[in-house]
């Protein structure tokens, strides 16, 4: 099993024994317990020099069995704020601590803040703390062998050490239910597809009661019932049953409208009968990643009692090639009546979504949608995998995301919406079909899910680049990032919390 570091914020104070970190800026800076530590450290700017340590961000001075102190070792940890420069975050400098010091370090952090700067410690602890929090995780269940250095270790005992301790540790449960819900997702994402089928994937979801959120789930009898032919004919071709998942955390005002979050959850996706290439197509376990990070971020919600009323809602299917599969020139239809032509069998997602999204709108009357799926590739040809794409029928919507994306590191980037893209996906069959071609693959499947949300304020966030497979930095080292649970978290608390 992974390890999970054990965080804790005693009051500050000189550490001895054991290690200890400490915080310092490009002009070698140190404040509080920090400075007075590193002025009993004998020969220290003669050490500092030789190793020509300037302190810049990300970069350590470290020093084993320093002469003058009690410590068996002691870490100096660049910020590189000097003048001019902007702030380093402190999610990811926690990260990149955690990095340093290992994940069976037993270690104090003295969170004193270099002279200078206006952050707050309180909030640099915590966000420190998250931040190594998240550096730890790996999904590790499945392996049968541990290597001996991993043995017996246990877990990294991390202490962040700050004057107002009471506060961090107030602060902490919010962070803590932001980071377990990160967890969740990653989790999910990580997971093998003959564990984690639809059924499975609900039966976790339904496990969100017991932090008070209130959990349905949509069987295909209910769905046929609904009327949801676009969702089911992706599943039809599997063995494994489609469901749609409703959660629901209540905690904000009764007469509030809730805020909506929609998941793809497509666990396996070989393409269908448009079959993808072999290569590859493991990763096509991450095709549910969407529907992971909704589940996550209502953990989150619901853990740190958010002062929102939120629903999430998740659909998910299997996307099989067998002799029940539907066939590109199938006609379906969908929930709101809308039919679509399948042009092709692997542009499955917005036919869940496009279900999915209809039924929250008609059900709830959200305040705005926001939709998540590892949509297309071509959004990955646009923008890598350092943003996601953001399509919205709303300006304010958008801007917020946009905000969140910065403040949280998880960036989104705007992309254009217009009726010209419409004619791309006209059917001379049938209402629409669902794929415009090749160009402008991402933009034309977001023109094919605004068709579903009735004029709902709505976002749509592909996350092709980023869910699944995405860049590893410092605070994630996992192929399931679990990407976007921070960012809507941030949304909400920031926007929509009352």
């Amino acid at each position: 099993m992974a390890l999970t570091p054990k965080i804790a914020f005693p009051k500050t104070s000189l550490p001895s024994g054991g290690t200890a970190v400490v915080l310092t800026d490009s002009r070698l800076g140190f404040s509080g317990n920090a400075k007075k530590l590193v002025g009993k450290v004998k020969g220290f700017d003669k050490i500092a020099k030789a190793a020509k340590f300037a302190g810049k961000a990300g970069t350590t001075l470290d020093l084993v069995a320093p002469a003058g102190i009690d410590l068996d070792r002691l870490i100096v940890f660049g910020l590189g704020r000097g003048e001019g420069d902007p702030a380093t975050e402190w999610v990811k400098t926690g990260g990149q601590v955690l990095g340093k010091v290992g994940k069976t370090a037993k270690v104090t952090i003295l969170v004193d803040v270099p002279p200078g700067l206006d952050d707050d410690p309180t909030n640099a602890a915590v966000d420190m703390a998250l931040g190594a929090r998240l550096r730890a995780y790996s999904f590790d269940r499945y392996k049968t062998k541990k290597k001996p250095d991993d043995e017996d270790n246990g877990a990294a005992n991390i202490a962040f050490a700050v004057a107002d301790d009471a506060a961090a540790k107030k602060a902490w449960k919010a962070h803590l239910a932001l980071a377990e819900g990160v967890d969740i997702a990653r989790d999910l994402v990580n997971e093998p597809s003959n564990i984690l089928y639809p059924e499975e994937f609900a039966k976790r979801a339904a496990k969100l009661v017991d932090d008070g959120v209130q959990v349905e789930i949509l069987d295909e009898k209910a769905l046929k019932k609904l009327g949801m032919g676009a969702l089911l004919g992706v599943g039809q071709g599997s063995e494994k049953e489609s469901r749609v998942v409703v959660m629901r955390w209540n905690g904000g005002p009764k007469t509030q409208k809730p805020v909506a979050f929609i998941g793809k959850g497509v666990t396996f996706d070989t393409g269908g009968i448009s079959i993808k290439p072999a290569g590859s197509m493991e990763d096509m376990k991450g095709d549910m990643a969407g529907a992971a990070c909704v589940t996550g971020l209502m953990h989150t919600l619901a853990s740190r009692k958010a002062k929102v009323n939120a629903v999430g809602v998740i659909g998910l299917a299997e996307n099989m090639p067998d002799g029940n599969a539907q066939r590109p020139g199938d006609i379906v239809t969908s929930m709101s009546g809308q039919t679509i032509e399948i042009i092709n069998t692997d542009a499955e997602g917005r036919l869940v979504l496009g279900d999915v999204l209809w039924y929250t709108q008609d059900r709830f009357k959200p305040q705005f949608m926001v939709n998540l799926a590892t949509l297309t590739g071509a959004i990955l040809v646009a923008l890598g995998q350092e943003y996601a794409g953001l399509f919205s029928n709303n300006n304010d919507l958008s801007d917020r995301l946009t905000a969140s994306g910065v403040a949280t590191g998880e960036r989104v980037w705007r992309l254009p919406l217009d009726p010209a893209y419409d004619k791309m996906i006209d059917s001379k069959f049938a209402d629409m079909k669902n794929t415009g071609g090749r160009f402008g693959g991402s933009i034309t499947a977001a023109q094919f899910l605004q068709r579903f949300v009735n004029g709902t304020p709505w976002a749509h966030l592909d996350i092709a680049g980023t869910g699944m497979g995405s860049l590893q930095n410092d605070i994630n080292k996992s192929w399931g990032s679990g990407w976007g649970v921070r960012l809507l978290d941030r949304l909400v608390a920031d926007y929509y919390e009352q």
